[in-house]
């Protein structure tokens, strides 16, 4: 699968290796694969929850960032 098909110019990269999280769902997936490896590696069928779950975290320590330095400046 690594060459390109009948009719694409660009090959296709193999897919990153994937494991299917039977139970625990989210928390499970982030308990074995860490939120890094869930949300950025595509580990396991979780990757878009812990993206979302990503972005919050990134929100809540920009605005908490933001909101002091307004406070102090």
């Amino acid at each position: 699968m690594s060459g390109p098909r009948k009719g694409e110019r660009i090959s296709r990269r193999d897919p990153p290796p994937y494991e299917e999280i039977e139970e625990g769902g989210l928390r499970a997936a982030l308990s074995k694969h860490g939120l890094i490896g869930t949300a950025l590696q595509d580990q396991n069928q979780y990757g878009p929850q812990a993206m979302i779950l990503l972005l919050v975290i990134t929100a809540t320590i920009t605005g908490t960032f933001l909101g002091i330095a307004m406070i102090v400046f």
